[in-house]
């Protein structure tokens, strides 16, 4: 059975409603990046920090997965699927898939500041005073501008693997997730799904100019 690595980004969640961090001016959602992702920042006002990403889970209970997540979990069917993405929602496995990886983190789990491996599962809002059971601040399991990528390694062990690479929704400029493309074998069929797509210079990559539902809906007739 064929290995189909998806790589996804902002692009991929924005049909669902989740909001792109980062706009064009280079705010998150009027705050200046560092003040609000990086460990920094979290040292000199964990509160709005927290409220930051207790804001971006309250808004994931309110979107659910679009037609891309469901067709990306439905190629299953067929082929051995492993996606890894940037995003920190939890879309792609609301839409059933079985194999994500999270480059960046996860919305949904925190961990213990005083641990990076005592990671659990929170749904709800993290406020100051939310601890581990050794007494150490919870902070949101998300990787910080700064902060080591810790699955880096497991990605580029399954780039390596990949037959098909299929990158949606990602600008393939936000490194070290960008240089995942270089790890792939020479014979695999890439294929990058963005409606402004970076400028790739690369004969083997199929660019297809569309957002994620319908460019996958080409994918789903190419394969």
């Amino acid at each position: 059975m064929k290995h189909v690595v998806v790589l996804t980004g902002a692009g991929m969640s924005a049909e669902s409603g989740v909001k792109t961090f980062r706009d064009h001016d280079g705010l998150w959602e009027g705050h200046d990046v560092m003040k609000v992702a990086s460990p920094e920042g979290f040292r000199q006002n964990p509160e709005l920090v927290l409220d930051f990403y207790n804001q971006r889970r309250r808004q994931l209970k309110e979107v659910e997965p679009n037609q891309a997540h469901k067709d990306i979990a439905a190629l299953e069917d067929n082929y051995k699927v492993t996606v890894v993405t940037q995003n920190v929602d939890d879309l792609h496995e609301r839409a059933g898939s079985s194999d994500v990886v999270h480059l960046h983190g996860e919305l949904k789990k925190v961990r213990s500041t005083g641990n990076p491996k005592d990671i659990k599962v929170w749904t709800e809002d993290i406020n100051l005073g939310d601890t581990c059971a050794k007494g150490y601040q919870l902070r949101p399991h998300i990787v910080w501008f700064g902060e080591d990528v810790p699955m880096m390694d497991i990605a580029i062990k399954i780039c390596y693997a990949a037959d098909i690479l299929l990158i949606i929704g990602t600008s393939m400029q936000v490194y070290p997730a960008a240089s995942l493309i270089n790890y792939v074998q020479p014979d695999t069929r890439i294929f990058y799904i963005d409606p402004k797509p970076a400028i790739v210079r690369n004969s083997k990559i199929k660019i297809i100019a569309k957002t994620a539902t319908a460019g996958m809906r080409d994918i789903l007739d190419i394969l």
